[in-house]
Protein backbone atom coordinates (compact mmCIF):
# COMPACT_ATOMS: atom_id res chain seq x y z
CA UNK A 1 0.00 0.00 0.00
CA UNK A 2 1.59 3.14 -1.07
CA UNK A 3 -0.06 5.02 1.77
CA UNK A 4 2.34 2.49 4.61
CA UNK A 5 4.99 1.75 2.26
CA UNK A 6 6.26 4.48 0.10
CA UNK A 7 6.17 7.45 2.46
CA UNK A 8 8.05 5.74 5.35
CA UNK A 9 10.97 3.71 3.65
CA UNK A 10 14.46 6.10 3.51
CA UNK A 11 15.88 7.97 0.51
CA UNK A 12 17.92 6.07 -1.67
CA UNK A 13 21.68 6.67 -0.37
CA UNK A 14 22.79 8.01 -4.19
CA UNK A 15 19.94 10.78 -3.38
CA UNK A 16 22.22 12.44 -0.29
CA UNK A 17 25.43 11.71 -2.70
CA UNK A 18 24.25 13.63 -5.48
CA UNK A 19 23.53 16.24 -2.92
CA UNK A 20 27.45 16.96 -2.28
CA UNK A 21 28.38 16.58 -6.09
CA UNK A 22 29.75 19.34 -7.88
CA UNK A 23 28.31 20.48 -10.91
CA UNK A 24 30.40 21.15 -13.96
CA UNK A 25 27.96 20.27 -16.93
CA UNK A 26 28.98 21.85 -20.61
CA UNK A 27 26.76 24.91 -21.00
CA UNK A 28 26.79 26.06 -17.17
CA UNK A 29 27.58 30.05 -17.37
CA UNK A 30 27.88 30.38 -13.76
CA UNK A 31 27.99 27.80 -10.92
CA UNK A 32 27.96 29.14 -7.11
CA UNK A 33 31.00 27.48 -4.73
CA UNK A 34 28.13 27.28 -2.14
CA UNK A 35 25.10 25.82 -3.78
CA UNK A 36 25.38 22.13 -5.50
CA UNK A 37 22.47 20.61 -6.86
CA UNK A 38 22.64 17.20 -8.15
CA UNK A 39 23.34 16.66 -12.10
CA UNK A 40 20.37 15.68 -13.10
CA UNK A 41 16.53 15.80 -11.70
CA UNK A 42 13.12 15.10 -12.33
CA UNK A 43 10.08 17.00 -11.33
CA UNK A 44 6.49 16.83 -11.89
CA UNK A 45 4.07 19.58 -13.01
CA UNK A 46 0.83 20.34 -14.88
CA UNK A 47 0.41 19.35 -18.30
CA UNK A 48 2.45 21.12 -21.54
CA UNK A 49 0.59 24.46 -21.36
CA UNK A 50 -0.24 25.15 -17.96
CA UNK A 51 0.92 27.88 -15.55
CA UNK A 52 2.57 25.31 -13.39
CA UNK A 53 4.44 23.68 -16.66
CA UNK A 54 5.96 26.53 -17.92
CA UNK A 55 6.78 27.95 -14.31
CA UNK A 56 8.52 25.16 -13.47
CA UNK A 57 10.33 25.35 -17.21
CA UNK A 58 11.80 28.85 -16.29
CA UNK A 59 12.98 27.59 -13.45
CA UNK A 60 14.61 24.56 -14.94
CA UNK A 61 16.25 26.56 -17.48
CA UNK A 62 17.74 28.99 -14.81
CA UNK A 63 19.06 26.03 -12.66
CA UNK A 64 20.58 24.63 -16.66
CA UNK A 65 22.23 27.91 -16.88
CA UNK A 66 23.78 28.79 -13.19
CA UNK A 67 24.27 25.45 -11.98
CA UNK A 68 24.40 22.92 -14.95
CA UNK A 69 21.77 20.93 -13.54
CA UNK A 70 19.69 19.12 -16.36
CA UNK A 71 16.26 18.79 -15.17
CA UNK A 72 13.62 16.51 -16.78
CA UNK A 73 10.08 17.86 -16.63
CA UNK A 74 6.97 14.99 -16.63
CA UNK A 75 3.64 16.32 -17.57
CA UNK A 76 0.61 15.08 -16.53
CA UNK A 77 -3.02 15.84 -16.53
CA UNK A 78 -4.20 14.05 -13.77
CA UNK A 79 -4.00 15.15 -9.46
CA UNK A 80 -2.82 10.98 -9.36
CA UNK A 81 -0.43 11.32 -12.09
CA UNK A 82 1.59 14.39 -10.95
CA UNK A 83 1.79 13.01 -7.41
CA UNK A 84 2.31 9.58 -8.29
CA UNK A 85 5.73 9.88 -9.16
CA UNK A 86 6.97 11.70 -6.12
CA UNK A 87 5.02 9.02 -4.14
CA UNK A 88 7.30 6.45 -5.66
CA UNK A 89 10.26 7.82 -5.52
CA UNK A 90 10.60 8.95 -9.10
CA UNK A 91 10.50 12.69 -9.12
CA UNK A 92 12.43 14.65 -6.77
CA UNK A 93 9.81 17.60 -6.14
CA UNK A 94 6.69 18.21 -7.85
CA UNK A 95 4.77 21.38 -8.84
CA UNK A 96 1.44 20.97 -7.53
CA UNK A 97 -1.98 22.55 -7.17
CA UNK A 98 -4.63 21.59 -5.11
CA UNK A 99 -3.88 18.10 -4.72
CA UNK A 100 -1.59 18.54 -2.52
CA UNK A 101 -4.29 19.34 -0.02
CA UNK A 102 -6.62 16.55 -1.07
CA UNK A 103 -3.45 14.05 -0.40
CA UNK A 104 -2.56 15.07 2.75
CA UNK A 105 -5.95 14.78 3.93
CA UNK A 106 -7.12 11.17 2.42
CA UNK A 107 -9.68 13.31 0.20
CA UNK A 108 -11.38 13.31 -2.79
CA UNK A 109 -9.21 10.99 -5.13
CA UNK A 110 -6.92 9.90 -2.36
CA UNK A 111 -9.60 8.82 -0.34
CA UNK A 112 -9.21 5.13 -1.54
CA UNK A 113 -7.53 2.31 -0.37
CA UNK A 114 -4.92 2.88 -2.56
CA UNK A 115 -4.13 6.12 -0.85
CA UNK A 116 -5.21 7.80 2.41
CA UNK A 117 -3.61 10.60 4.04
CA UNK A 118 -0.15 11.03 2.07
CA UNK A 119 3.28 12.53 4.55
CA UNK A 120 4.06 15.29 1.84
CA UNK A 121 5.74 18.68 2.56
CA UNK A 122 5.96 22.30 0.86
CA UNK A 123 9.41 23.65 -0.17
CA UNK A 124 7.37 26.97 -1.39
CA UNK A 125 4.59 28.30 -3.47
CA UNK A 126 3.48 30.88 -5.56
CA UNK A 127 0.64 33.41 -4.29
CA UNK A 128 -2.32 32.56 -6.63
CA UNK A 129 -5.35 34.82 -6.37
CA UNK A 130 -8.58 33.13 -6.78
CA UNK A 131 -12.12 34.46 -6.63
CA UNK A 132 -15.86 34.51 -7.27
CA UNK A 133 -16.96 36.75 -10.11
CA UNK A 134 -20.30 37.50 -10.77
CA UNK A 135 -22.32 38.88 -14.52
CA UNK A 136 -22.02 42.70 -13.29
CA UNK A 137 -26.07 42.64 -14.37
CA UNK A 138 -26.69 40.19 -12.18
CA UNK A 139 -26.67 42.88 -9.19
CA UNK A 140 -24.32 40.37 -7.14
CA UNK A 141 -22.47 43.01 -4.63
CA UNK A 142 -21.92 40.79 -1.61
CA UNK A 143 -21.61 36.73 -1.48
CA UNK A 144 -24.34 36.80 0.60
CA UNK A 145 -26.22 38.28 -2.52
CA UNK A 146 -25.57 34.69 -4.15
CA UNK A 147 -28.26 33.05 -1.99
CA UNK A 148 -30.73 31.91 -4.64
CA UNK A 149 -28.45 32.68 -7.62
CA UNK A 150 -27.46 30.58 -10.57
CA UNK A 151 -23.96 29.38 -9.43
CA UNK A 152 -21.69 27.92 -11.91
CA UNK A 153 -19.46 24.22 -11.08
CA UNK A 154 -17.51 21.96 -12.91
CA UNK A 155 -18.76 18.08 -13.11
CA UNK A 156 -15.70 16.35 -11.29
CA UNK A 157 -13.33 18.98 -10.40
CA UNK A 158 -13.39 18.77 -6.81
CA UNK A 159 -9.65 21.37 -6.64
CA UNK A 160 -12.37 24.23 -8.34
CA UNK A 161 -15.24 23.22 -6.79
CA UNK A 162 -14.56 22.83 -2.83
CA UNK A 163 -12.80 26.39 -3.10
CA UNK A 164 -16.51 27.81 -4.16
CA UNK A 165 -17.90 26.08 -1.38
CA UNK A 166 -15.48 27.35 0.76
CA UNK A 167 -16.43 31.56 -0.57
CA UNK A 168 -20.00 30.28 0.17
CA UNK A 169 -19.42 29.11 3.60
CA UNK A 170 -17.57 32.60 4.31
CA UNK A 171 -20.83 33.96 4.05
CA UNK A 172 -22.84 31.08 5.97
CA UNK A 173 -24.30 29.78 2.88
CA UNK A 174 -24.08 25.96 1.14
CA UNK A 175 -24.89 24.75 -2.37
CA UNK A 176 -28.07 23.90 -0.96
CA UNK A 177 -28.98 27.93 -0.84
CA UNK A 178 -27.63 28.45 -4.54
CA UNK A 179 -29.10 27.54 -7.91
CA UNK A 180 -26.03 24.92 -8.27
CA UNK A 181 -25.64 23.92 -12.20
CA UNK A 182 -22.61 21.25 -12.96
CA UNK A 183 -21.21 21.73 -16.21
CA UNK A 184 -19.10 19.18 -18.25
CA UNK A 185 -15.47 21.19 -18.28
CA UNK A 186 -13.98 23.72 -17.41
CA UNK A 187 -13.94 25.97 -20.22
CA UNK A 188 -18.03 25.35 -20.03
CA UNK A 189 -18.33 26.41 -17.04
CA UNK A 190 -16.32 29.17 -16.75
CA UNK A 191 -17.94 30.45 -20.13
CA UNK A 192 -21.88 30.03 -18.65
CA UNK A 193 -21.89 33.43 -17.33
CA UNK A 194 -21.46 35.03 -20.85
CA UNK A 195 -23.89 32.51 -22.58
CA UNK A 196 -26.23 34.15 -19.74
CA UNK A 197 -26.93 30.18 -18.29
CA UNK A 198 -24.94 31.18 -15.03
CA UNK A 199 -24.91 34.10 -12.79
CA UNK A 200 -21.97 33.19 -10.92
CA UNK A 201 -18.50 30.96 -10.17
CA UNK A 202 -14.98 31.19 -9.19
CA UNK A 203 -11.58 30.74 -10.77
CA UNK A 204 -8.56 32.83 -10.78
CA UNK A 205 -8.37 36.37 -12.45
CA UNK A 206 -7.00 35.46 -15.28
CA UNK A 207 -7.86 32.96 -17.99
CA UNK A 208 -9.54 34.04 -21.19
CA UNK A 209 -12.83 33.37 -20.30
CA UNK A 210 -13.09 36.33 -17.58
CA UNK A 211 -11.89 38.77 -20.09
CA UNK A 212 -14.16 37.48 -22.47
CA UNK A 213 -17.16 38.43 -20.06
CA UNK A 214 -15.86 41.56 -19.09
CA UNK A 215 -16.03 42.63 -22.37
CA UNK A 216 -19.75 41.16 -22.82
CA UNK A 217 -22.42 43.21 -22.46
CA UNK A 218 -23.00 41.19 -18.99
CA UNK A 219 -19.96 43.11 -17.80
CA UNK A 220 -17.97 41.61 -14.84
CA UNK A 221 -17.83 41.85 -11.17
CA UNK A 222 -15.18 39.95 -7.98
CA UNK A 223 -17.08 39.99 -5.04
CA UNK A 224 -14.91 40.54 -1.90
CA UNK A 225 -13.86 38.98 1.02
CA UNK A 226 -13.78 41.53 3.73
CA UNK A 227 -10.20 40.38 5.94
CA UNK A 228 -11.52 41.71 8.83
CA UNK A 229 -14.89 39.63 8.93
CA UNK A 230 -13.21 37.17 11.40
CA UNK A 231 -16.42 34.91 11.58
CA UNK A 232 -16.47 34.53 7.76
CA UNK A 233 -12.76 33.66 7.65
CA UNK A 234 -13.49 31.01 10.33
CA UNK A 235 -16.09 29.30 8.60
CA UNK A 236 -13.94 29.58 5.10
CA UNK A 237 -10.75 27.99 6.74
CA UNK A 238 -12.82 25.13 7.85
CA UNK A 239 -13.27 24.20 4.36
CA UNK A 240 -10.57 25.40 2.94
CA UNK A 241 -7.49 26.04 5.01
CA UNK A 242 -4.89 26.67 2.95
CA UNK A 243 -6.39 30.11 1.50
CA UNK A 244 -5.10 33.84 2.90
CA UNK A 245 -6.52 37.42 2.10
CA UNK A 246 -5.26 38.57 -0.97
CA UNK A 247 -5.37 42.12 -2.72
CA UNK A 248 -4.97 41.79 -6.63
CA UNK A 249 -4.49 43.87 -9.08
CA UNK A 250 -4.06 42.00 -12.33
CA UNK A 251 -6.74 40.48 -14.16
CA UNK A 252 -10.18 41.07 -15.73
CA UNK A 253 -10.89 44.19 -14.67
CA UNK A 254 -9.11 44.28 -11.99
CA UNK A 255 -5.86 46.96 -12.10
CA UNK A 256 -3.13 48.33 -9.69
CA UNK A 257 -5.91 51.54 -9.78
CA UNK A 258 -8.96 48.97 -9.35
CA UNK A 259 -7.89 46.32 -7.08
CA UNK A 260 -9.94 43.63 -5.26
CA UNK A 261 -9.61 42.18 -1.73
CA UNK A 262 -10.18 38.34 -2.82
CA UNK A 263 -8.17 35.06 -1.43
CA UNK A 264 -5.16 33.49 -2.35
CA UNK A 265 -3.81 29.91 -2.16
CA UNK A 266 -0.88 28.77 -3.66
CA UNK A 267 -0.03 27.52 -7.41
CA UNK A 268 2.27 25.81 -7.78
CA UNK A 269 3.20 24.03 -4.82
CA UNK A 270 6.76 23.06 -5.00
CA UNK A 271 5.87 19.44 -2.95
CA UNK A 272 8.17 16.91 -1.68
CA UNK A 273 8.17 13.65 0.40
CA UNK A 274 8.06 14.51 4.35
CA UNK A 275 11.68 12.07 4.65
CA UNK A 276 13.22 14.05 1.66
CA UNK A 277 17.10 14.58 2.44
CA UNK A 278 16.93 18.46 4.26
CA UNK A 279 19.94 18.72 2.67
CA UNK A 280 18.34 18.54 -0.44
CA UNK A 281 15.32 20.58 0.39
CA UNK A 282 17.87 23.60 1.69
CA UNK A 283 19.91 23.82 -1.57
CA UNK A 284 16.58 23.70 -3.61
CA UNK A 285 15.23 26.51 -1.90
CA UNK A 286 18.69 28.43 -2.12
CA UNK A 287 19.15 27.76 -5.56
CA UNK A 288 15.46 28.75 -6.32
CA UNK A 289 15.98 32.29 -4.23
CA UNK A 290 19.46 32.83 -6.10
CA UNK A 291 18.35 32.37 -9.41
CA UNK A 292 14.82 34.38 -9.22
CA UNK A 293 16.43 37.09 -11.43
CA UNK A 294 16.69 34.78 -14.25
CA UNK A 295 13.24 33.58 -14.21
CA UNK A 296 11.19 36.14 -12.51
CA UNK A 297 10.03 37.48 -15.67
CA UNK A 298 9.23 34.60 -17.42
CA UNK A 299 5.33 35.23 -16.75
CA UNK A 300 3.22 38.25 -15.18
CA UNK A 301 3.01 36.71 -12.27
CA UNK A 302 6.35 34.99 -11.67
CA UNK A 303 7.74 37.67 -9.16
CA UNK A 304 5.37 36.60 -6.85
CA UNK A 305 7.95 33.24 -6.43
CA UNK A 306 10.15 35.53 -4.46
CA UNK A 307 10.59 33.95 -0.75
CA UNK A 308 8.98 36.86 0.93
CA UNK A 309 5.65 35.52 -0.40
CA UNK A 310 6.44 32.34 -1.81
CA UNK A 311 8.01 31.15 1.62
CA UNK A 312 5.55 31.56 3.95
CA UNK A 313 2.37 30.18 5.37
CA UNK A 314 -0.73 29.29 4.68
CA UNK A 315 0.10 26.78 2.26
CA UNK A 316 -1.64 23.15 1.59
CA UNK A 317 0.76 21.26 3.66
CA UNK A 318 3.98 22.05 6.38
CA UNK A 319 6.92 23.36 5.12
CA UNK A 320 9.84 20.86 5.22
CA UNK A 321 12.03 21.47 7.57
CA UNK A 322 15.17 21.93 4.92
CA UNK A 323 13.24 24.86 3.60
CA UNK A 324 12.43 26.27 7.13
CA UNK A 325 16.10 26.19 7.47
CA UNK A 326 17.09 28.23 4.82
CA UNK A 327 14.06 30.94 5.17
CA UNK A 328 15.37 31.42 9.05
CA UNK A 329 18.68 32.33 7.75
CA UNK A 330 16.76 34.84 5.24
CA UNK A 331 15.07 36.25 8.48
CA UNK A 332 11.55 35.45 6.71
CA UNK A 333 10.40 32.65 8.99
CA UNK A 334 8.31 33.91 12.10
CA UNK A 335 7.36 32.32 15.26
CA UNK A 336 4.04 32.61 13.94
CA UNK A 337 5.28 31.56 10.95
CA UNK A 338 6.06 28.44 13.02
CA UNK A 339 3.36 28.46 15.45
CA UNK A 340 1.18 27.77 11.86
CA UNK A 341 2.98 24.78 11.08
CA UNK A 342 3.46 23.23 14.27
CA UNK A 343 -0.53 23.64 14.29
CA UNK A 344 -0.67 22.06 10.68
CA UNK A 345 2.13 19.34 11.35
CA UNK A 346 -0.29 18.22 13.93
CA UNK A 347 -3.39 18.15 11.69
CA UNK A 348 -1.59 16.25 9.17
CA UNK A 349 0.14 13.46 11.62
CA UNK A 350 -3.72 12.86 13.28
CA UNK A 351 -4.99 12.17 9.85
CA UNK A 352 -1.95 9.36 9.48
CA UNK A 353 -2.67 8.05 12.59
CA UNK A 354 -6.10 7.47 11.76
CA UNK A 355 -5.78 5.79 8.50
CA UNK A 356 -5.10 2.42 9.58
CA UNK A 357 -7.72 2.44 11.90
CA UNK A 358 -10.23 3.19 9.24
CA UNK A 359 -8.27 0.56 7.43
CA UNK A 360 -8.65 -2.37 10.36
CA UNK A 361 -12.23 -1.35 10.79
CA UNK A 362 -13.40 -1.58 6.43
CA UNK A 363 -11.32 -5.02 6.31
CA UNK A 364 -13.56 -7.23 4.21
CA UNK A 365 -15.98 -4.43 3.32
CA UNK A 366 -17.44 -2.43 0.34
CA UNK A 367 -15.40 0.52 -0.95
CA UNK A 368 -18.83 2.40 -0.25
CA UNK A 369 -18.70 0.97 3.04
CA UNK A 370 -15.00 2.38 3.39
CA UNK A 371 -15.87 5.68 2.61
CA UNK A 372 -18.22 5.91 5.10
CA UNK A 373 -15.50 4.78 7.73
CA UNK A 374 -13.17 6.64 6.38
CA UNK A 375 -14.52 10.04 6.95
CA UNK A 376 -16.01 8.90 10.07
CA UNK A 377 -12.29 8.05 11.69
CA UNK A 378 -11.27 11.54 9.60
CA UNK A 379 -13.53 13.74 11.01
CA UNK A 380 -12.75 12.08 14.70
CA UNK A 381 -9.29 12.98 14.21
CA UNK A 382 -9.97 16.50 13.48
CA UNK A 383 -12.60 17.40 16.04
CA UNK A 384 -9.29 16.19 18.40
CA UNK A 385 -7.15 18.49 17.85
Amino acid sequence: MIHSLALRRPLLTVTAATVLTTMMTLGATAVSAETELPDTMTWSSYDVGSAGYAEASAIADAFGKKYGTRVRIQPSGSAIGRLQPLISERADFSFLATETFFAAEGIHDFSTRRWGPQDLRAVAGRPSSFGIFTAADANIKTLKDLKGKRFAYVAGNPSINVKCDAFLAFAGLTRDDVEAIMFPTYGNTMSSLARNEADASCTTTTPSHVYELAESPRGIRWLEVPAEDKDGWARLKAVAPFFQPYTETIGAGISKENPVDILAYRYPVLTVRADTDPELVYTFIKALDETYDMYKDATAVMPRWRLSEAGTPAIDVPFHAGAIRYLKEKGIWTEEHQAWNDQRTERLNVLIAAWPKAMAEADGKSDDEFAVIWEKHRMEALNSL
